[in-house]
């Protein structure tokens, strides 16, 4: 994996303030952008790798470990799927996608906490409640809120991994379904309207939305006379396929330095989707981009039936006769970029012996720092 031509963080350091006297930044998006800007650079330190046998020297600097920074997220992606493999069922699994209406967009820019986590509730609260009168069991469930599409425009919709069966409701005895429609569309997606409006309709009584009489009830009738977008398809038969499926999901940006073809003072141009491209000013490019980032602290990964019941959990992995995964020990964050990247950062490329590491301080003042919630977290 080599580095690529264009970097995020060059259009932030040279178009950030113009950015802001566009438009005003939320204190976490300021402190996404200043962590992206910083990321693997003098000011945040480092480290030196000294080859004692022949002199190379390899500087290295840490990174900022801010979910939003694109340059971040390769080692947690691979952490994450080697922790979900002990958790996983051993049997296949539906991907489904539940999508936010375009009506309420403009209210979850401005609740963005209230109704992302509404969207997350209504999703699992559909899945659970059709698995067991549909199908009889407890399903097991993996979400994941995107808020993007490939050209960068704001589309809230939540990702989930759905187990293809699940514990009977007994509790004594685990379904499997081999089929290829786990559940039709159009009544997940009639229940899940009917979910989500009353959680919007609890949001109103509680004071969070703040919305008169007029403005809600023409946006309930809007709402009730569209037809809502759900998606669920089977993925893949075996669990380590449906990781490294998810994974994709998990730890992803709005947009990754890779899909950068071409960046001037006056235009960002970047991949898309089927072999197209877009083309934005740097600043119209900053404002998408921005608009990506989640409230602090927001669980952007969550789990639901069998997958948020470890009891449970284990009960359908008896049931299966499937026999605990054995815990592997995390590897190091050197050895983790090398399975990545094929890149061995403890020897020399030179001649191959193993390399010494000199610590470079960081050359920001300790207030102004940006620091990992993990300080043990690879630099």
């Amino acid at each position: 994996m080599g580095r690529t031509p264009f970097d995020i963080a060059d259009i932030v350091r040279q178009h950030r303030g113009a950015l802001e006297a566009a438009q005003p930044l939320s204190s976490v998006q300021g402190r996404a952008l200043s962590a992206i800007s910083l990321c693997r650079t003098a000011a945040l330190g480092g480290h030196v790798n000294v080859c004692l046998a022949c002199g190379l020297e390899d500087p290295s600097y840490n990174s900022c470990r801010n979910r939003n920074c694109p340059k971040c997220q390769a080692l947690a992606q691979e952490r994450w799927i080697t922790t979900r493999a002990e958790a996983i069922l051993p049997i296949s699994h539906f991907h489904g996608v539940f999508t936010l209406p375009e009506d309420l967009r403009p209210l979850a820019r401005q609740h963005s906490r209230e109704i992302y986590d509404a969207l997350f509730r209504c999703t699992s609260d559909t899945l659970l409640e059709m698995g067991q009168s549909r199908l009889g069991v407890r399903l097991g469930l993996t979400m994941v809120l995107h808020t993007w599409t490939r050209d960068l425009r704001y589309h809230p919709h939540v990702h989930v991994l759905v187990t293809a069966g699940g514990l009977a409701l007994d509790g004594k005895s685990f379904r499997r379904l081999r089929r290829k429609v786990l559940l039709h569309v159009k009544p997940l997606a009639k229940l899940f309207k009917g979910k989500l409006m009353d959680a919007l309709r609890n949001l109103r009584k509680e004071g969070v939305l703040t919305l008169s009489d007029g403005a809600f009830g023409t946006l309930m009738a809007s709402l009730q006379a569209q037809n809502w977008v759900v998606y669920l398809k089977r993925t893949f038969q075996r669990p380590e396929d449906t990781l490294a499926y998810l994974g994709r999901y998990t730890h992803r940006v709005g947009i990754a330095n890779s899909r950068l073809l071409e960046v001037t003072k006056d235009e960002v141009t970047f991949k898309t989707k089927d072999g197209r491209t877009a083309t934005l000013h740097p600043v119209a490019f900053l404002q998408r981009f921005v608009q990506h980032v989640l409230p602090d602290r927001f669980k952007k990964i969550r789990h639901a039936g069998l997958y948020a019941a470890p009891k449970a959990l284990a009960k359908a992995k008896s049931c299966l006769g499937s026999l605990p995964a054995p815990k592997k020990p995390q590897p190091t964050w050197e050895e983790a970029l090398l399975t990545l990247t094929g890149r061995d950062v403890a020897h020399c490329e030179g001649c191959g012996a193993e390399l010494h590491r000199k610590w470079i301080p960081s050359d920001l003042p300790p207030s102004r720092r940006c620091r990992s919630p993990n300080p043990r977290s690879p630099p």
